[in-house]
Formats: C-alpha cells, sequence, structure tokens
C-alpha cells in the first residue's frame, strides 16, 4: 500500500464560528494545546491538523476513535494505537494543512512561497543547490521546493534539525521524495519515504 496525502487549503476562508465549532470537537488534551495559542492563525492550525488526521486514520483505516499521540526524541510524533505498522505526519503553513498516513515511516512538509532570503539559503542550501536557485525564472518556487524536501527527510528520520541540512539531499540516497507545487494557492508540498516502502 502507498501512503495516502490529504489536504486542507481554506485555511483563509475559516470563520471566527467554524473555529470554535472545530475547538469544541477537539478531545480535552488537544483542546488545550489549541487554546494556548494566543492568536487566531496558530489555533487553526492546531485544530484543524488534528481534524484532518482524524479525517484521514478514518476515511484509510476505520478509525474512529480520536487518537493520542506519543514523542520520540526528537519530537516525532507517533500514535498510541494497539498496531505498530500504521505511521503519520502532518505539517501546515500560514494558508494549508498537509497530513500524510502509511503502513511504514513517512514525512510530510508543506510551506508557503515567499519566504526566500539569501542569507537563510545560503544556510540551508550547498552550493549547487543555491546557484539553481538563483539562475531560476521564480527563485522563491524553487527556494520552497529545497526547502519542503528537507524538511520532509528531516521528519521522515525523526532526527530534528541538527542533521546536515545542505546535503541532506545527497545524503539520504535511499529517500523517495514526492514534490506537489500550486503556485496558484501559494504553497509547495513534498512527501518523503524510503524507496524501499513506497510502492
Amino acid at each position: 500500500m502507498c501512503y495516502r496525502l490529504f489536504i486542507k487549503d481554506d485555511l483563509d476562508a475559516i470563520t471566527p464560528e467554524e473555529l470554535e465549532e472545530a475547538i469544541a470537537a477537539l478531545p480535552e488534551w488537544r483542546r488545550e494545546k489549541t487554546l494556548r495559542f494566543k492568536h487566531e492563525q496558530g489555533r487553526k492550525e492546531c485544530a484543524f491538523s488534528y481534524l484532518l488526521l482524524c479525517q484521514a486514520l478514518r476515511e484509510v483505516y476505520g478509525i474512529t476513535k480520536q487518537p493520542q499521540f506519543s514523542i520520540g526524541e526528537h519530537g516525532k510524533p507517533s500514535l498510541v494505537l494497539e498496531t505498530s505498522d500504521l505511521h503519520f505526519n502532518l505539517s501546515h503553513c500560514k494558508s494549508a494543512i498537509a497530513c500524510v498516513v502509511a503502513p511504514f515511516a513517512v514525512g510530510v512538509d508543506i510551506e508557503r512561497i515567499g519566504r526566500y532570503d539569501e542569507a537563510l539559503a545560503r544556510h540551508v542550501l550547498n552550493d549547487q543547490e543555491f546557484a539553481a536557485v538563483q539562475q531560476a525564472s521564480d527563485p522563491q518556487l524553487a527556494f520552497t521546493r529545497y526547502w519542503t524536501q528537507k524538511e520532509a527527510i528531516v521528519k521522515l528520520t525523526g532526527r530534528g534539525i541538527d542533521d546536515d541540512l545542505k546535503n541532506i539531499l545527497l545524503k539520504y540516497k535511499d529517500v523517495a521524495l514526492r514534490t506537489e507545487e500550486s503556485p496558484d494557492k501559494g504553497y509547495v508540498l513534498t512527501v518523503a519515504s524510503y524507496t524501499s516502502k513506497t510502492v
């Protein structure tokens, strides 16, 4: 079985009333976490990422029970379930949320186009990648593509951002990347999985 990807890309259109309903539908621990965010944007991302995961688990695995998380050494969450062969990963940006579920380890990153900054690019890109971004017809899009690919690998491996970001795409040759660009909706996302597991 391949992974299944779910996207909610209408965060900008969510009304305060819809957010209030969503928060009310959360389990108590997630509701408390959501309400700790001072701004509406953080509350939207926290509430709807959890609800998108619930939707994915329901549609793919028939799981209707609200999931609980355990957190790994580097902060990667996993599901507290009787089965160990169900994995997920979540990512969100200002306008969209991505959730991926699979019977194997998987990572996803979604980012808003428009974060390009030369100093940041030099920090996370190797020389070849930096040159490619500089020469691209749309440097913002090119940078965001690299950024999501690197972050998806970080989230797949669960090793955290202490990994070598500059060379991470060269280091993990056993990782398959699927990148989707949605310039009209203002984001790029990448899903990462190990090639031995991806069908």
